[in-house]
């Protein structure tokens, strides 16, 4: 159980890291295999730097909230036997999954309230 248990924070910890990176440290040239990818965002270097660094906000965040909150579903649900802590961890880690695809949105409404269709700022 304390293998899944550190399962639980495995994604949580890989966002954190993931999302200081890409806000403070963003790729410094469009490409199109590291960093916020879109067609929006990589429109030029202004989207592309702002994408990254939105997303990369957002994602520490989310993975703040998302590590606490593992830790304490996962702390609560210790005393359970071991079928039902894997399932409810197995759906947890797909909630967490869906959380990261889901993050798209804010930022392509981000980008759209802040850029023009061809690349400029509003």
């Amino acid at each position: 159980m304390y293998f899944v248990f550190l399962c639980n924070l495995l994604i949580p910890v890989v966002v954190i890291v993931t999302g200081r990176i890409m806000w403070k440290h963003y790729p410094k040239n469009i490409n199109g295999l590291v960093g916020y990818r879109t067609t929006r965002s990589m429109k030029n270097m202004d989207t592309w730097k702002f994408a990254n660094e939105y997303c990369g906000r957002l994602w520490y965040k989310m993975g703040l909230f998302m590590l606490v909150f593992s830790i304490l579903v996962s702390v609560l649900l210790l005393r359970t036997n071991d079928s039902t802590y894997s399932m409810i961890s197995l759906i947890f880690v797909l909630f967490q999954c869906v959380v990261l695809v889901v993050s798209i949105i804010p930022v392509e409404i981000a980008l759209k309230k802040t850029f023009n269709s061809d690349g400029t700022r509003r």
